[in-house]
């Protein structure tokens, strides 16, 4: 009886759907599990469910969509897979089950998101979420509601047991917001101009429950270190309380090129496991990164780059640079100048980009204005935003131009050859055979991208 009882109060819960969908235009980095990183985002919210609700994550990582039922799904949708999102909440419309979308896209499009989904979350979603599901329990589930850009002292450990286990990482995030305010960026007007931390012993307190388990982590803040030297010492503190806590994981985060200024941060964060730094180079000319507002860079100037660069290798951490091509101030010869700066830089991983007017930056509004925004099929075309597409008119160089000079551009970085060199001279510079196979990897899997079909032109 007891028993029965248990199955019949499991039946009776009501099941949420946290679905994770892929773009099924470019699928490129979801093709490689190491590539892959968890979705904090649906941790987070299902930590913010009630207990009572049975929580599930259907993840287009590793399972293609295939219908399962709930009492409500909530999807989350960035720009490139948003397309593929609303075709997945179609099908549960279809069957009157009410759909909750969220994410950046959605929050910078709401009106498009409220003709896919029963309701859209605009902003940072968890402080807003017990309500939407109070609301939809008592059968007043409303069109939209609006997160708020709360501190971080109080946040709940996201659920990672949810997560598939395949996933070689793990996700964690320590800050929120980015003071940089890059014209390409949305992070700005997503997450706000300013830091927003966690409490130091309250990620300490996440990553113990889950050292030991063999995994790697993504800590997914936009800049770990920070831009002053308040945030460089908070850096200093988180880094040292790893070491202390002796939870040292090997670990890859994202920066900007300041940090270097402060080799004691460096060797901290070395000490607590990193192997690996994204920082946003972006272009060698003073034209293109004044149109992108790339302040620090501006400042450091291009032709320190490579001392920059030698800083994280003193510590053995490689640097993961990333480079945007087809900047507004770009002229034809621009494209494979760039390409042979990128091989003469002594950076460890690359990742190129074709700039992309995303929702909610300077760039789009600017873009839009102008009448250059090519892409006009919504929402079909949002699945061409993806960094490796043209969505948009440049200035001084013909679309077909572009695709031609970017794919050249392409087989000069993205060479075989060139990379196992360039693996086997961050070994040599960082000592670490760790940083060596995880740059390779970087560079070798946005190659696959690159190359996995022809470029897009909108328009």
């Amino acid at each position: 009886m007891v028993v029965e009882r248990e199955r019949e109060r499991e039946r009776e819960r009501k099941k949420l759907l946290l679905i994770n969908p892929v773009n099924q235009f470019r699928q490129g980095l979801a093709m490689d599990h190491y590539a892959l990183t968890p979705p904090l985002c649906l941790g987070i919210i299902a930590a913010y469910t009630p207990a009572d609700w049975k929580i599930r994550i259907l993840d287009e990582n590793f399972f293609p969509f295939r219908f399962r039922t709930a009492d409500l799904v909530g999807i989350t949708a960035y720009t490139p897979n948003v397309y593929r999102a609303y075709q997945i909440a179609a099908e549960y419309r279809k069957h009157n089950i009410p759909v909750v979308m969220g994410g950046i896209h959605v929050s910078m499009c709401t009106e498009e998101a409220l003709q896919h989904a029963d309701c859209v979350v605009v902003g940072e979603a968890e402080g807003i979420w017990p309500r939407v599901i109070a609301d939809f329990e008592a059968g007043r589930l409303q069109k939209v509601y609006y997160g708020s850009r709360d501190e971080l002292a109080d946040q709940r450990i996201p659920r990672h047991d949810l997560y598939d286990p395949r996933y070689v990482w793990r996700s964690v995030q320590t800050s929120r917001g980015c003071p940089m305010d890059c014209d390409f960026c949305s992070v700005t007007s997503f997450n706000g101009g300013k830091f927003r931390f966690r409490p130091i012993p309250q990620i300490l307190d996440e990553l113990e429950a889950f050292h030991g388990d063999g995994r790697n982590i993504f800590f997914v803040d936009d800049n770990i270190g920070g831009i002053t030297k308040a945030h460089q010492e908070r850096a200093m503190e988180f880094f040292q309380g790893i070491i202390d806590r002796k939870l040292k994981f090997p670990w890859f985060s994202q920066t900007s090129l300041d940090i270097a200024d402060n080799d004691e941060v460096l060797k901290l964060a070395a000490a607590s496991g990193c192997k690996l730094l994204l920082v946003g180079i972006e272009t060698e000319t003073p034209e293109s990164l004044g149109s992108m507002n790339k302040r620090i860079n501006l400042k450091k100037g291009a032709e320190n780059y490579r001392k920059i660069i030698r800083k994280f290798h003193k510590h053995g951490i490689a640097v993961f640079g990333t480079f945007i091509f087809a900047a507004e101030t770009d002229k034809p010869e621009n494209i494979l100048a760039r390409a042979d700066f990128i091989n003469r830089l002594n950076v460890d991983a690359i990742q190129t980009s074709i700039l992309t007017p995303y929702p909610g930056t300077k760039l789009r509004a600017r873009l839009e204005e102008q009448g250059r925004v090519t892409s006009k099929d919504y929402p079909a075309d949002w699945q061409y935003y993806n960094w490796e597409d043209i969505v948009f008119r440049h200035p001084y160089i013909e679309s077909q131009e572009l695709a031609l000079l970017m794919d050249q551009a392409w087989k000069k970085i993205y060479n075989p050859s060139r990379l196992k060199g360039r693996c086997f001279q961050t070994l040599m510079n960082t000592r670490s055979p760790k940083a060596a196979l995880w740059s390779y990897l970087c560079s070798n899997q946005y190659r696959k991208v690159m190359f996995e079909q022809p470029i897009h032109i909108c328009g």
